[in-house]
């Protein structure tokens, strides 16, 4: 705003001055009429009147000539003024256009492709300060209200992820103690054939809320990339505590693990084994064997069923999305056990592998050290 007074001041300035360039001069001084006078009475008080005609005519002459180069000059001194008023017209003009263009219009389109970037979802792009401008204050709060609009959108991300996180890992969480409902419920029934009406409604519950589990969890799965692994340092030692809790029908034999410091996130380390040792129940119903070695920059933990387990053609299939073996038929489940467990121990710095032998189906898990 400064400048554009400025510039108004240097505009007037020169008019003022073009003014006083066409106004501010003298006229030519008129001829002098007594001395020419004087002159033409002497002329013919001597009797020479083609004298008096000279001087007269001389003088006339001299006047004219005068004021001719008078009325040039003033000509001259009045185009040179336009000119120079028109030229300081034009300049202010145009210096008004860049100082609008550059102070107001430029404002105003960053300030429309700010909005159109904020509409597009794109925060990580600030509005750009006009701190010497008069739309200083006015950009600040701009910008200010794009920071609390990506604040709250990033708070709004989180909390979503944290509430599908939870469904999915609830969801498959409840799915092992419905399952040793079942299992207990079962023996009863096999010990207690007078109780079968009661064990059979629990059976028939337990199933229900089984089948709702899986709906649940099937809506959550399209989320399932976005489930949070906090990893961290711990002693191997941990390992047993979670497959004894995973080891609900006590089929694990007793078995040793080095002691070394492992990467892992022990809530999902324990979804891992839970569907590792829940399947072995499931498909197989043996006793268990579990072992333990170095395998490079790995723990190396195999847990191994002397079940009939799959085809061989069916091993690299088992971590993928929705697929059950041939051995499946007629048992409850939704193919989503270990590719769980393969996503959840990658996210883990780690891996999980399948083997079939003669001496079984195993699978191993590599735990990074």
């Amino acid at each position: 705003m400064k400048r554009a007074m400025a510039l108004l001041l240097l505009v007037s300035a020169a008019g003022f001055g073009g003014l006083f360039l066409v106004f501010g001069h003298r006229e030519a001084p008129p001829p002098d009429t007594v001395a020419l006078n004087d002159a033409v009475m002497i002329a013919f008080q001597s009797g020479d009147r083609s004298e008096a005609a000279r001087i007269l005519t001389d003088d006339l002459a001299r006047a004219y000539g005068e004021m001719d180069a008078a009325r040039r000059s003033q000509n001259g001194r009045t185009l040179l003024a336009l000119c120079a008023l028109f030229g300081g017209f034009a300049a202010a003009c145009a210096g008004l256009m860049a100082y609008c263009e550059r102070r107001v219009l430029l404002p105003f389109r960053k300030l429309r492709r700010f909005a159109q970037n904020i509409a597009a979802g794109n925060f990580d792009i600030p509005l750009e300060m006009d701190r010497h401008g008069g739309f200083g204050a006015f950009t600040e709060s701009f910008d200010l209200m794009r920071e609390e609009l990506y604040r709250a959108r990033e708070n709004e991300r989180q909390a979503s992820q944290s509430k599908k996180e939870l469904v999915a890992s609830l969801s498959h969480d409840i799915k092992t103690p419905v399952a040793s409902i079942k299992a207990v419920a079962e023996l009863m029934m096999a010990k207690s054939p007078q109780s079968a009406g009661q064990l059979g409604v629990i059976l028939a519950k337990a199933d229900q809320i089984d089948l709702l589990i899986t709906n649940m969890f099937h809506a959550a799965l399209e989320e399932m990339a976005q489930l949070q692994v906090v990893q961290e340092e711990a002693p191997s030692t941990l390992l047993y505590e979670l497959l004894q809790c995973a080891d609900y029908d006590r089929k694990i034999r007793p078995f040793t693990i080095p002691e070394c410091i492992v990467k892992m996130d022990r809530s999902r380390l324990q979804q891992v084994f839970d569907n590792i040792v829940s399947n072995s129940y499931k498909y197989a119903g043996t006793g268990i064997t579990v072992t333990a070695r170095y395998e490079g920059r790995f723990l190396a933990v195999e847990v191994r069923d002397t079940g009939p387990g799959v085809a061989p053609d069916e091993l690299p299939l088992l971590f993928e999305k929705f697929h059950r073996g041939g051995n499946a038929a007629g048992k409850s489940g939704a193919g989503l056990g270990l590719y769980i467990a393969k996503h959840l121990m990658n996210k883990m710095d780690g891996d999980i592998v399948c083997q079939q032998d003669e001496g079984g189906f195993a699978i191993k898990i590599l735990l990074a050290m």
